[in-house]
């Protein structure tokens, strides 16, 4: 059974999207905004997902209870640029039910 959930994201230009994205894909947060090409090709996901570039760094922006931070993803985001209290990882966020509403923004290109 495939279930939906909308997030919102507002992109570099600060266009903000209305996006529904696929729960039984085991998709990541940057592979979503990949699909919906929320950035210009080669500007996020650079590295893959593998929390090793920051190219999709995003600000969680709603009160969503996200999985703790990796060591990679902690390690990557303090060596970023533009880091802020609420940032993470997009590839570091699986896309699950519990993220219905969840409001993100995309981090200025480094």
């Amino acid at each position: 059974m495939s279930f939906d959930i909308n997030i919102k994201i507002t992109d570099r230009l600060g266009v903000t999207h209305q996006i529904e994205a696929p729960t039984d894909m085991a998709l990541n947060l940057m592979e979503v905004m990949r699909m919906y090409e929320l950035a210009p090709e080669g500007t996020i996901g650079i590295c893959g997902g593998m929390a090793m570039c920051a190219s999709c760094q995003c600000y969680i922006e709603s009160t969503h209870e996200l999985s703790e931070q990796s060591d990679d993803e902690e390690a990557m985001l303090s060596e970023a640029f533009h880091v802020k209290p609420n940032s993470r990882l997009g590839c570091q966020i699986q896309i699950t039910p519990k993220l219905e509403g969840l409001e993100v923004r995309l981090a200025p290109e480094e």
